[in-house]
Order: structure tokens, then C-alpha cells, then sequence
């Protein structure tokens, strides 16, 4: 027990306040998160993501809205690095919620990290920090015409 105090004492004498106060608000481009080796290889082309503002077949039928909030490491990686895994958690997130819910489609995802809404049909909203990343998005689940 005592050795663990320690531990976080040095931790926090070290690093200061200055590590656990960079919480940086950072915009990206969807297209390249949705472009990288790994969104190509886990996502499922039968689920189609659609951000706020960008149009999509009509609507069948609507299951609701959802949030997706997500965290990653981002230690030792850029902040574009790190944000761009945790977007593609995020979308994981929601493909998994189409596919339980019997939809085919996120329609009107908007970024709102902190509760700070963000709707853009070309950018996404991202937190980056000395140890983490995060991004929140919300979204419609539904099934589209084909």
C-alpha cells in the first residue's frame, strides 16, 4: 500500500498538472478515419454511415437514436493516429447496434464530445489528451431503401 502511494506521488510530481490538463478539441476529416487499412477491414459494407448533412436513400424504418462513446490509448501516438481508432471504435459501435437492431444504415451521426454538438457531412469532432483520445457521436439507426 505504501509503496503504491508512493508510486502515484512521483507520478504526479513528475508529470505535473500540465500532463492530465491537455484536453485539445480537434476536427478531421471523416473521409480519411473511414479510409484507413483498418476501417476498410472491420467495417461492414452491408451497414452505411451517413454524418449529419450528407443525404441517403429513404427512410423505412427508424429504431431511434444512439450514442457512441469512445475512448482509446493515445500514448505514443499523433493525435491523428489516436483519433482515427477511436472514431473507428465509435462506427464498430454502432455497426454492431445496426446489426442487433436489424437496421442497415447510422443516418445524421453528429459529433458531441463533451456535449458540445458538432454536425458536419466532411469533419468529426475529437479529444486528444497527453493519455487519451475520445470522440462521442450520436446517430439514427435505421433501415434504408436498397
Amino acid at each position: 500500500m505504501r509503496i503504491a502511494g508512493l508510486f502515484a506521488f512521483v507520478v504526479v510530481f513528475l508529470f505535473g498538472a500540465n500532463v492530465s490538463a491537455r484536453d485539445d478539441w480537434l476536427m478531421f476529416p471523416i473521409k480519411d478515419a473511414m479510409s484507413t487499412p483498418d476501417a476498410q477491414q472491420k467495417l461492414n459494407r452491408d451497414v452505411r454511415f451517413y454524418f449529419s448533412g450528407q443525404s441517403h436513400p429513404k427512410v423505412l424504418h427508424t429504431f431511434g437514436e444512439f450514442q457512441s462513446n469512445k475512448k482509446t490509448n493515445a500514448f505514443n501516438k499523433s493525435d491523428k493516429e489516436a483519433c482515427e481508432w477511436v472514431f473507428l471504435s465509435a462506427m464498430l459501435s454502432f455497426q454492431d447496434r445496426v446489426q442487433e437492431m436489424g437496421g442497415n444504415a447510422v443516418i445524421d451521426i453528429k459529433s458531441y464530445y463533451k456535449k458540445h454538438l458538432v454536425e458536419s457531412p466532411t469533419e468529426y469532432e475529437c479529444g486528444a489528451g497527453f493519455m487519451l483520445a475520445g470522440v462521442t457521436f450520436r446517430g439514427t439507426i435505421v433501415t434504408l431503401a436498397k
